[in-house]
């Protein structure tokens, strides 16, 4: 009978689909795998003898709640709304046809805005930059808001940490920045936004997606991934930095998430060094006890990157957030480990990434000779996840690291959890810990999925990702991980400096 059932069932699934196939043949890719997932009832139970199986597997057992659990977080400061559409159709909308990329750190026309989307699209990689034409990102942004499948979503890394936060009940979230009335609209009902953070106008991101294999002209993309550019001035200044800042003794959180920092690039360098300076000011005006985690974003200007680095930011927080551009970036800019590599050269090398890692937090993390506060750093790329910290002020990792590559795959597919047959595992099957010194070899275990090793005081916890084969969506990704990873995070009770 149960057989027959599943049976019936699947040739229901078949027909209804079928039917909308017939009645609506120009309904879009995207919509029909929204509406398959729609029809499931539930993702298919991991299949315990498949590599991705055991591993889902296996992380459920690891990850639990910390005996010491968050109750408030406050988050700020960048917030936007999102339009989410197809790269290739905007571009297409505006007459460009594909040419020679090139990459334009900041971007003054269709023209720059065509070249740099071939430049990253061709490279699969992710890449945020800033529309200096008010009028011409005005324009572009009305036609990406009214082309057929357009969506409007939460935007803005603080948005979405603070969106990722309100999904667990027994947490108070209070978000700070600039939030007009659509994106009002968006923010789960748990999320609190101060009155002095409302604005009438909303910022508007224009997120230009592409899949895995999809072609344009002669060029094809290896991954799936998404370009994101803006004219947005109330982030690019982080004028609410002052009201986050004044707002959080009234609302005493115990954990508190700033980004933003990216959004200055379109500043100048008077401006971007004024700004800094303020921004270590507030987070030193943040009580003492209170963990501040820094969400990184894309960047392209050194100096910048470098004086972030070096003008206190690094020491003023307790935790970093990024991806494997913004940590080779980081390097460059500041002549650390592997800084002659231009670019990664397909997965990361996870032995080039521990040694940067291990750098950060040895140069510029808290040490008994260095007044510093940094202490955790949550390193993210397609295919596994690390998570550093400097021993004796961090617990429950091996959770937190797994929680955070979970909800990669969970996202990216839009499932309530892992689907073994949408996801697979990429990552390398065996690896070096180090290429600055003689480092240990690790070989993954898909039963045992976070490895551990130890460097100087300093912990390292590994896991792959299972990456989802054909995303829904890719966009707030890395702010996801970054929220899952902290809040499964336990902080040991030593006061910031």
């Amino acid at each position: 009978m149960a057989l027959w059932r599943g049976s019936a069932y699947a040739g229901f699934l078949a027909l209804a689909v079928g039917c909308v196939l017939l009645l609506e043949p120009q309904l879009p890719g995207s919509a029909l795998r929204s509406l398959w997932s729609s029809l499931q009832l539930a993702p298919a139970p991991p299949e315990p003898g498949s590599p991705e199986g055991r591993l889902a597997a296996a992380w459920d057992a690891l990850i639990v709640r910390p005996a010491r659990r968050w109750r408030r977080v406050a988050v700020g400061v960048n917030a936007c709304v999102d339009v989410v559409l197809s790269g290739v159709k905007l571009l297409q909308a505006l007459g460009r046809s594909p040419g020679n990329g090139k990459d334009h750190t900041i971007l003054h026309s269709r023209n720059d805005l065509e070249e740099a989307f071939v430049h990253f699209m061709g490279k699969g990689a992710a890449a945020e930059r800033f529309f200096s034409d008010k009028e011409a990102f005005h324009d572009i942004a009305q036609i990406a808001s009214e082309l057929p499948g357009a969506q409007h979503y939460v935007g803005g890394n603080a948005a979405l940490i603070g969106q990722k936060f309100a999904t667990n009940s027994d947490l108070k979230v209070l978000l700070c920045g600039p939030v007009g009335p659509k994106l009002h609209e968006l923010l789960d009902d748990n999320v609190f936004v101060p009155p002095e953070s409302l604005q009438e106008v909303d910022e508007f991101h224009l997120i230009l997606e592409y899949q895995a294999g999809e072609e344009w002209g002669r060029l094809k993309a290896p991954h799936a991934n998404r370009f994101i550019f803006s004219h947005d001035l109330s982030n690019g200044a982080m004028n609410m930095l002052e009201v986050f800042v004044a707002s959080l003794e009234e609302f005493q959180p115990d954990l508190v998430v700033l980004s933003g920092l990216h959004m200055m690039e379109g500043q100048s360098k008077e401006l971007q060094r004024k700004r800094l300076l303020e921004v270590v000011t507030s987070i030193s005006d943040i009580p003492t006890g209170i963990p501040v985690h820094l969400e990184l974003a894309s960047m392209t200007n050194k100096e910048f990157m470098r004086s972030i680095v070096h003008q206190q930011v690094f020491p003023a927080v307790t935790s970093l957030g990024l991806n494997e551009q913004e940590l080779l970036f980081l390097s460059q800019a500041a002549s650390g480990p592997h800084s002659s590599l231009s670019s990664w050269n397909g997965v990361p090398d996870v032995g080039m990434v521990s040694d940067i890692l291990f750098w950060i937090l040895k140069e510029h993390g808290r040490s008994k000779s260095r007044a510093s506060d940094l202490t955790r750093i949550h390193f993210h790329t397609l295919v596994y996840h690390i998570l550093a910290t400097v021993d004796g002020h961090w617990a429950n990792q091996l959770a937190a690291v797994a929680a955070g590559a979970r909800v990669a795959g969970t996202q990216a597919c839009a499932t309530e959890a892992i689907d073994t047959n949408r996801v697979s595992l990429r990552a390398p099957h065996e690896f070096m810990t180090s290429h600055s010194e003689v480092g240990s070899r690790i070989v993954i275990n898909p039963n045992e999925p976070v490895a551990e090793w130890h460097r100087e005081g300093i912990s390292f916890h590994f896991t792959p990702v299972l990456v989802c084969k054909d995303p829904i969506r890719t966009v707030g990704l890395g702010d996801a991980i970054s929220s899952e990873g902290l809040f499964y995070s336990e902080v040991a009770l030593t006061p910031r400096k």
